[in-house]
């Protein structure tokens, strides 16, 4: 498994920072913004636009995902150890106990085909 990654990413730095105007001055243009296996514990999603992020195997402990519509985000191989999920919409493709193993116990998402 390899570490979660520290993006070079201004929209990336902005998420950490907590920022939300400057993230959405980085991402207004782009049709995606690629977080895979990006390092994002501990970080508060809650008010950012969902639909656009890829989070492929992006480390989410801790993480606040609660009321979030993820239905369309690709997120198989992510780990959500500890993270707030209340109201969270998740792809259809990741079983409920794929999410709820993985935040108990930290395992990775594993998509069901």
């Amino acid at each position: 498994m390899p570490a979660p990654l520290f993006l070079d990413d201004p929209a990336y730095r902005d998420l950490r920072s907590d920022d939300l105007v400057h993230f959405v001055e980085h991402t207004a243009s782009r049709d995606e913004v690629d977080f895979s296996n990006a390092d994002l514990r501990g970080v508060d999603l809650r008010r950012i636009e969902g639909s656009k992020l890829v989070l492929r195997g992006a480390y989410l402990r801790d993480a606040d995902l609660r009321g979030l519509d993820l239905r369309h985000v690709d997120m198989e191989g992510c780990t959500l150890l500890g993270a707030h999920i209340s109201g969270t919409y998740f792809p259809d493709n990741i079983s409920a106990q794929e999410i709820m193993m993985s935040i108990e116990y930290g395992t990775r998402l594993r998509a069901n085909g």
